[in-house]
């Protein structure tokens, strides 16, 4: 092993590309147009149902309650089938598509701060990778514990799977994930560049399956697979399936419209020139992932997920430290969804771009709060009028399509299933729990109140979990 430790002077470059000049005249007549003929259609459905509309205030709650009972359940079926269909659809075309082999240099990027805890078992993950032809490169910013000495015992050319491993370093003041990233993307030459989280642990044949994409010259990123690591508890299993039907078949079904809407912080695979033409990282939203998989949306490159390109990252283990997560997340997506609000309001400057914005916007900031204010309003109609025996049809209903969605998505990763049961209270409690959270979030991000990152304290976990082993040999 060598240990001689090279240090290099790196001018880092990161700013944003300037964005093409824009027909602002042209952009406001065409969302003229299109408001006029779909305020037109509103103004004629009330003209039309208003003289039929008599109702008392007792039949009002009634009546409503009723309808936006089926309302719900409506939106919430289509949100559901659609996305289980498209899932499938990709899932079966994926298991049927040959690739060829395809192996260029891939640089992976490590951005670590106060990882010393984790990082010595996270490199062991990257060096047991079956690829012939990458380096590591860790990027410590700016940590205050010991993770600078961590990483120096491991540069050099470390032993690997496939041979010898390149392993470098970048000690640079601390400027934040998005700046560290930039550093080591700038840092390296490779043509593919992987970025991870310090504390994901990647199974061995991750960059097999996600580099292959890249022989479409079309396609600038690959969204991985996340899974969480530390299960065998309450809330860490409630997460695990919650990455399962939550995160990962979204992210299949996305994949279907090769258009993926976050590339997942834990493993994304980028062609470098995508990276560029997106104008690299951006500090300003503490979503960065979001963010640059919205600028390479806009640059019209496509996004492919690889559900065989797995990392696992270790999820929080209690409640406060939870929440404090899905309220950063939250708060970085609504950063990133009003810093590209232009593709929200105008869908004629890029009109994918306007379809996964829509999405997200409804998910962030729509749904959460329809979600509260249905389960509140149901219960209080059902206190107040009897209506007691709908409410349990209704979450009876809903604990069957989680169920049902549960069962395909532990089917399809090869999953355990001693976590269908968790289906049942998935939707009533936990997600009810995140999106009090994500309207909490909502709110102070529209009243401006300051935030800071947050960090999840780390255990240390070693190893892959045995759900690793069902995946590890997967096409």
């Amino acid at each position: 092993m060598n240990n001689n430790n090279q240090k290099y002077q790196i001018a880092l470059d990161n700013r944003e590309l300037k964005p093409p000049k824009r027909n602002l005249g042209a952009e406001k007549l065409r969302v003229i147009f299109l408001s006029g003929i779909f305020s037109l259609f509103l103004i004629i459905t009330i003209i039309l149902t208003l003289p039929l509309t008599v109702l008392t205030w007792s039949g009002l709650f009634v009546y409503s309650s009723i309808v936006s009972l089926v309302i719900f359940l409506f939106i919430l079926l289509i949100r559901y089938f659609a996305t289980l269909f498209m899932a499938y659809f990709y899932v079966t075309r994926y298991t049927v598509e040959e690739k060829e082999g395809f192996y260029p240099f891939i640089s992976i990027l490590v951005p670590v701060y106060n990882e010393g805890v984790v990082l010595q078992y996270s490199i062991e993950s990257l060096l047991d990778i079956d690829y012939p032809n990458y380096e590591i490169i860790i990027v410590n910013d700016g940590s205050t514990d010991d993770t600078s000495a961590v990483a120096e015992e491991l540069v050099g050319h470390q032993r690997g799977r496939s041979g010898l491993v390149k392993i470098s370093l970048i000690n640079k003041p601390n400027s934040g994930k998005a700046k560290a990233l930039n550093a080591g993307i700038q840092y390296s030459e490779a043509q593919f560049i992987l970025c991870m989280d310090g504390d994901s642990q990647l199974t061995p044949n991750s960059l097999r399956m996600a580099v292959r994409h890249f022989i479409d010259p079309a396609v600038g990123a690959v969204a991985g697979n996340v899974k969480v690591q530390n299960r065998k508890h309450l809330l860490t299993d409630l997460q695990a399936l919650e990455y399962l039907e939550g995160l990962n078949m979204p992210r299949s079904a996305q994949g279907f419209i090769q258009m993926v809407n976050i590339i997942p912080g834990p493993i994304g695979l980028f062609r470098k020139a995508a990276l560029r033409d997106a104008g690299f990282y951006s500090s300003d939203t503490f979503a960065e992932d979001a963010d640059i998989t919205l600028k390479i949306l806009a640059q019209n490159w496509k996004i492919i997920y690889e559900p065989n390109a797995i990392a696992y990252t270790e999820a929080p283990s209690s409640i406060h430290q939870l929440l404090k997560q899905r309220y950063r997340w939250t708060r970085g997506i609504l950063q990133a969804i009003r810093k590209h609000k232009r593709h929200l309001i105008n869908p004629t400057v890029n009109f994918n771009n306007s379809i996964i914005l829509w999405q997200m916007f409804y998910e962030a900031l729509i749904w959460p709060v329809m979600n509260i204010f249905v389960n509140l309003y149901f219960i209080i109609v059902a206190l107040f009028y009897g209506l007691s025996s709908f409410i349990f049809l209704w979450w009876m209903g809903i604990a069957v399509l989680d169920l049902m969605a549960a069962v395909y998505c532990i089917a399809t990763e090869k999953e355990e299933f001693r976590l269908v049961p968790y289906a049942v209270i998935y939707r009533i409690v936990f997600i009810l729990l995140i999106d009090v959270t994500k309207a909490m979030a909502t709110v102070e991000e529209f009243l401006g109140i300051r935030m800071t990152w947050g960090k999840l304290e780390r255990t240390g976990l070693r190893g892959l979990p045995k759900t690793a082993n069902n995946t590890a040999g997967a096409r």
